[in-house]
């Protein structure tokens, strides 16, 4: 790392140094992340927020990192649960328009835990996107970004991933793209039905969320225009995977010849473009 980075209040009279925390979303990225600033920073802080919706193979991915970061990531679970705040919320489901998900689950357990102390908050975003979302604007939290400023691309993170023995997600295995929830409303609709086909009991659980908010006077659907029931249908399900394997054909021929390090292992990593409206704090 080329950078140096110094806290608005350092040097103020008073202020105490700030803490180095680094998010944990269970993303290729933010583990990334950790392991290129594993030795650049050793006091550095990892925290995972985990909402108690995740995905399995999201607790195994954080479980493998903990043991090659060499020291604890601290779980900022939340106090109150995802029923809780849907019940505060009058029944009404998160969405890409209202992230109360994002805000009481991940933002204010990571605002808790920080205080009002000086902090500096590393983000994994890398050089070669563009991309914004949720990130807290607590004065005492100064944002960097690494990657960013050392102008490391996908083929680093993928270097970084590689060479620790970490690899990428698990459950990128099976076709999901993005950490976070098992009901992600950012997730394409193959995700939906690769989660059916992998977790069909997470699947169902996201399916009753949907059904049951009707109940408080709104229909919602996680899938955008679409119930999950509609989309789990057999013919709903074959056209899903007939279009989008008629999409990657047609990306695939499109494409500039692939770098050594995404081809490793006869391992083609898919554009991850969509994922750019996420929350950063969830899917980094």
């Amino acid at each position: 790392m080329t950078t140096n980075y110094a806290h608005p209040l350092s040097g103020t009279l008073g202020a105490e140094p700030p803490r180095h925390i680094l998010s944990l979303s269970g993303g290729k990225d933010s583990a990334a992340l950790a392991i290129y600033l594993r030795d650049r920073v050793p006091e550095i802080e990892y925290i995972f927020h985990d909402t108690d919706k995740e995905l399995p193979e999201t607790y195994d991915y954080i479980g493998r990192l903990e043991a090659i970061l060499g020291k604890p990531i601290v779980r900022t679970t939340p106090v109150d649960s995802f029923d809780h705040w849907l019940t505060v919320y009058r029944g009404m489901l998160p969405s890409n328009h209202r992230r109360w998900c994002t805000k009481m689950l991940k933002l204010k357990p990571f605002e808790a835990y920080v205080g009002d102390g000086p902090v500096i908050n590393y983000v994994g975003l890398r050089a070669d996107e563009n991309r914004t979302g949720y990130i807290s604007t607590k004065p005492n939290i100064l944002a960097v970004y690494p990657f960013q400023d050392d102008g490391l691309v996908r083929a680093d993170i993928m270097r970084i991933l590689e060479e620790s023995g970490l690899g990428l997600p698990p459950y990128m295995d099976w076709g999901r793209s993005r950490s976070g929830c098992y009901f992600c409303f950012y997730q394409q609709k193959i995700e939906w039905v690769r989660l059916l086909e992998t977790h069909p009991s997470y699947f169902e659980l996201a399916q009753a969320y949907e059904e049951k908010a009707v109940q408080f006077g709104e229909q919602f659907f996680w899938c955008q225009n679409e119930p999950l029931r509609e989309l789990a249908k057999p013919q709903r399900v074959a056209k899903i995977k007939a279009d989008w394997e008629k999409a990657q054909a047609r990306k695939k021929a499109n494409r500039k010849a692939l770098s050594l390090v995404e081809t490793l292992g006869g391992l083609e990593v898919e554009d991850d473009s969509h994922l750019r409206d996420g929350c950063l704090v969830c899917s980094i």
